[in-house]
C-alpha cells in the first residue's frame, strides 16, 4: 500500500539529525526518516513512543513485522508503517550515538475519516412560504469534521454542534433552516464534509415544494375580436403542485349562457351575442389553495358590407329633380351614418340653379325697359 503522509510541522532538527512529522489516515502507511548530516560513521536508531528498538542500523529488533526497512545509508535510516492504526499514533524517537547522544522526534497523527455523512429533513414536503429545516451528521473521525451546505448553486449556512466521543474521534451535525418558494421545487440540496483524511464527501437530498395552482385563461378560437355570431372556446391552463384536481368556470355577477359547454378545463360558447359580455373567470384549486384568472369578453358586431351610392337627375323646362341615396347603417355603431351625396349632381343642381337666375334677371330687365318706354310715349302726348 502506498504511503500517504502529510507534513504537519516544519522540520525538527538537533544538531546533526533531522526528522519530519508524519500524519497518515488509519489503514494505509506511514513513512518515517531520520536522516544525518555530515555523519562521521555514527550508529542511527529508530525508537517507537515507549522508547523500544525498533531498527538498529538495518537490524529490526522488534518483532512487529509491520515495520519494515526502506533505506539505509551513512546518511538516512527510512523506515515504514504498514496498516496504521489510532494505537500506533505518539512520538517516535530518531537516536544517533554520538558523545554525548543526539536525539530528533518524529510525531505520528492518525486521521479516521467520518463515516458516510447522512442527511434529515423535518418534513417530506415543504409548502410554499414555509420554513424547512434540515440535518447533516457526520461521524467518528479525527480531527473533527466541519461541514457546508449548498442549494443549487448558493451556499447557505448551518449551525454546527461537535460532540467528542471515546479517543478523540468526534461526531458533527450541522441545522439548516430556511424558508421554500415554488422555485426550490426539486432543487437539490448538498451537505460537504470537509476533513483532511477524505476529499469530495457529501449527500444530497431533493427539495419537494407544494404551491397553489398558477392559472391563465388562453383563447383557443377566434382569431382576433370576438364578433356575434361566432364560436368561441377558452382555454383554462392550470399548473400546481400537486396537480389541480378542480377547474371550474363562473361568470362574475352574472349566470353562464344557458347553452355554455364546460368539457375539462375548457368552456365553449357558440353563437356569441352582446348579451354574452362580461368577466369569465376560471378557478383552479390543490391541496395548498385557490388560485383564478379572469377573461373579460366584449363581443363586436358581425362585419357588413356597404352598398355603392346610385344618383338619378331628371330634367325638365320648368322643373329639375334630384334623388339623393339613402344612409346606409353603421352596424358596429348602432346609428345611421351620414348621407353621401355625389359631388357631380351637386355641381348640376348649383349650374341650373344660376342659369335659371341669369334667365329671371334678362326677362326682367326687359320687362322694365319696355314698360318705361311706354310711359314716355303718354307723357308726351298729353
Amino acid at each position: 500500500m502506498m504511503s500517504v503522509c502529510l507534513c504537519l510541522c516544519p522540520a525538527v532538527q538537533s544538531q546533526n539529525l533531522v526528522t519530519d512529522n508524519v500524519a497518515v489516515v488509519e489503514g494505509e502507511v506511514a513513512v518515517i526518516s531520520c536522516r544525518v548530516k555530515n555523519n562521521d560513521d555514527s550508529v542511527i536508531q529508530l525508537l517507537n513512543p515507549n522508547r523500544q528498538t525498533i531498527y538498529f542500523r538495518d537490524v529490526r529488533p522488534l518483532k512487529d513485522a509491520r515495520f519494515q526497512l526502506v533505506n539505509f545509508s551513512d546518511n538516512e535510516l527510512r523506515v515504514s508503517l504498514s496498516n496504521v492504526t489510532l494505537s500506533d499514533e505518539g512520538r517516535y524517537v530518531c537516536q544517533l550515538y554520538t558523545d554525548p547522544p543526539q536525539e530528533a522526534y518524529a510525531d505520528i497523527t492518525v486521521l479516521i475519516p467520518p463515516g458516510n455523512p447522512i442527511i434529515e429533513s423535518r418534513e417530506g414536503q415543504v409548502i410554499e412560504g414555509n420554513e424547512t429545516e434540515m440535518t447533516c451528521t457526520a461521524m467518528g473521525s479525527k480531527p473533527a469534521a466541519t461541514i457546508r451546505w449548498m442549494k443549487g448553486d448558493k451556499e447557505l449556512q448551518g449551525k454546527s454542534k461537535v460532540e467528542e466521543m471515546y479517543d478523540t474521534m468526534f461526531t458533527v451535525t450541522s441545522q439548516l433552516t430556511f424558508t421554500v418558494t415554488k422555485e426550490d421545487d426539486g432543487v437539490p440540496v448538498v451537505c460537504i464534509v470537509d476533513h483532511p483524511a477524505v476529499k469530495d464527501v457529501q449527500a444530497q437530498t431533493y427539495l419537494v415544494v407544494h404551491y397553489k395552482p398558477e392559472v391563465k385563461i388562453v383563447v383557443e378560437f377566434p382569431d382576433g375580436l370576438p364578433r356575434e355570431g361566432q364560436n368561441m372556446e377558452l382555454s383554462c391552463q392550470a399548473k400546481g403542485k400537486p396537480h389541480p384536481q378542480q377547474i371550474n368556470w363562473v361568470k362574475v355577477d352574472d349566470d353562464l349562457p344557458s347553452h355554455a359547454l364546460i368539457t375539462g378545463p375548457d368552456l365553449y360558447i357558440e353563437n356569441l351575442n352582446k348579451t354574452y359580455n362580461g368577466t369569465y373567470r376560471c378557478f383552479a384549486a390543490n391541496s395548498v389553495g385557490e388560485s383564478y384568472d379572469d377573461y373579460i369578453l366584449y363581443v363586436y358586431d358581425a362585419p357588413t358590407t356597404t352598398p355603392i351610392p346610385t344618383t338619378a337627375t331628371t330634367t325638365t323646362p320648368t322643373t329639375t329633380t334630384i334623388s339623393l341615396p339613402e344612409a346606409t347603417a353603421d352596424s358596429r355603431a348602432g346609428e345611421g351614418a351620414p348621407r353621401a351625396v355625389d359631388h357631380a349632381v351637386i355641381g348640376g343642381v348649383v349650374a341650373v340653379v344660376v342659369f335659371a337666375m341669369l334667365c329671371l334677371l334678362i326677362i326682367l330687365g326687359r320687362y322694365f325697359a319696355r314698360h318705361k318706354g311706354v310711359s314716355t310715349s303718354l307723357e308726351s302726348q298729353g
